[in-house]
């Protein structure tokens, strides 16, 4: 029997299977705040192992056989489909060894002893998923356990194609087109097949990100291979080389596989947040980026995506808050010069920044004539930001652009503290509102001082939080400001002072 019939038949079987250990999730309608596509999503993440996997990896441990289960099984995973063995392992009595990279989150592994007990046991092995599968396939030969493959088997496709069957159930239907992402390819192969059983005219798109396009290289190649090369982003789907039975599957269902670069899964885990109060790791939100990448040209269809996963590590969260900006306006990092004497940043400011947002403001005096401040700027209108360039050149400023460069990611801020006289430094919470920062640099230190640091970063807070290191002619001139200053004013508060060991620190002295 050719694969996808033999596919369209095991995902019926697996119906009756599956339900034993899970229940069916929810699709929910995404409003996006401007004209696009009518989008809905499929959230997986709200199962018990808050990931799609639990259905491939339950509908294969359902039909092992009794020598099988005695003999146990070994598994290897990125965490997601971990958890969905260790889930079937103690609903059905088996006992399990799973091998994870070392490099896997703690949240995923704590969840695979969370819901396997007793029945399962954590190996960490490697620094990939290739080496966990490595180890993991050398304890098969050895024990004589059940290999459970995380996507590269018959009954895990059609597991993992039963989600499709309840979108297909669910009355919201049809679509006009699906974006699957795609790590081995079992996804996109069980849902794509049941997809394009009941809807024949929806195109399938696979979503890859630019640094795993594993799928997309078996497709150009005619059979799947093996990358060099692999991102680690979005590990749950870091997989170097498609699955030879879903890329079977895949070449006949899909219409193409776009790729999306890491800036935009984040943008995505940010919509989804904001449009659904739902939290996604970054393999979950892949399929929503390259809608919203396409956004344009799929105006008014209907479109599906799956939320395939929220495992993800807390302090990433963090890290990709930060990566993504601080709104959905378009951003644009500029590296500006201007004189190094007072007044001149303010002016900057005045002229070709009126009207912009300063989301980012990193300085160090490193020169005693020039000043090169980096500005993260956003604007509702991509227009504004397009049209910024043309008037730094003429104000007579010199620039570079430095989005996304390494050093403004990492905040190495310069400070040669050899060329200040007098500094201060103060740390200053004000309200974020158009105009609080400016007007406290304005009303106070225009004129009276020479800003030689500046440390600040939109958070999403209420309150803005700066490091402002000033320079002054004089120790009489430093501490008549510092005294005149009131501690609290309109929009703004200062903080307790630095200490003379923190100042030392910044400045070198």
């Amino acid at each position: 029997m050719p694969l996808d019939r033999c596919l369209r038949q095991e995902i019926l079987f697996a119906r009756e299977r599956v339900y034993r250990f899970g229940q069916a999730t929810p699709l929910e309608r995404l409003i996006l705040p401007d004209p696009g596509p009518e989008i809905w999503v499929k959230r997986e993440d709200l199962s018990a192992v808050k990931s799609y996997k639990w259905r491939g990896a339950c509908n294969r441990m359902a039909v092992l056989t009794r020598a099988e289960t005695e003999r146990g099984v070994v598994t290897a995973s990125a965490g997601n489909h971990a958890q969905g063995v260790a889930l079937a392992a103690r609903a059905l009595g088996i006992r399990a060894r799973i091998y994870m990279p070392r490099s896997t989150p703690r949240v995923k592994q704590a969840a695979v002893l969370h819901h396997g007990g007793e029945f399962v046991e954590i190996y960490l092995s490697g620094d990939s998923y290739d080496e966990a599968v490595h180890a993991a396939r050398k304890d098969e030969s050895e024990t004589g356990a059940v290999y459970v493959h995380a996507y590269d088997d018959l009954q895990v496709m059609a597991g993992q194609g039963t989600l499709a069957d309840e979108i297909v159930l669910s009355g919201h239907g049809p679509f006009d087109a699906a974006y699957l992402q795609i790590g081995g390819g079992g996804l996109a192969a069980g849902v794509s097949t049941w997809l394009k059983t009941y809807w024949p005219d929806i195109e399938i798109i696979g979503v890859e990100s630019v640094g795993q396009a594993s799928m997309k290289a078996a497709l150009t190649a005619g059979e799947a291979v093996t990358l060099e090369q692999l991102d680690l982003f979005c590990d749950g789907t870091a997989v170097r080389k498609a699955g030879d039975l879903p890329f079977q599957i895949c070449r006949d269902t899909l219409s193409r596989v776009e790729t999306v670069t890491n800036r935009e899964v984040s943008q995505a885990m940010r919509t989804l947040w904001e449009g659904l109060r739902c939290i996604a790791e970054p393999a979950g939100a892949m399929g929503l980026a390259a809608v919203l990448k396409n956004r344009a040209d799929l105006l008014d269809k209907r479109v599906l995506v799956v939320l395939c996963g929220a495992n993800i590590d807390f302090l990433q969260l963090g890290v990709i808050a930060q990566s993504v900006g601080w709104t959905d306006q378009s951003s644009r990092t500029l590296r500006v010069r201007i004189p190094e004497r007072p007044g001149t940043m303010l002016e900057l400011l005045d002229s070709c920044f009126a009207g912009i947002n300063i989301a980012d403001f990193q300085y160090g005096k490193s020169s005693d004539l020039d000043a090169w401040p980096v500005f993260t700027l956003t604007a509702d209108d991509p227009a504004t930001l397009a049209a910024l360039p043309a008037k730094l050149d003429a104000g007579g400023f010199l620039w570079e652009d430095l989005t996304d460069a390494v050093d403004v990611m990492f905040r190495a801020i310069p400070l040669r503290g050899d060329l200040l006289h007098h500094p201060a430094f103060l740390r200053l919470d004000f309200h974020e509102r158009a105009g609080a920062l400016h007007d406290f640099l304005d009303h106070h230190i225009r004129g009276n001082a020479s800003i030689c640091y500046f440390n600040y970063r939109q958070s999403g807070e209420r309150i803005g939080r700066a490091l402002i290191g000033l320079d002054f002619t004089s120790p009489a001139a430093r501490d008549m400001l510092m005294r005149s200053i009131p501690s609290h004013g309109d929009g703004y508060r200062l903080c307790e002072p630095l200490d003379d060991a923190t100042r030392r620190r910044l400045t070198g002295g």
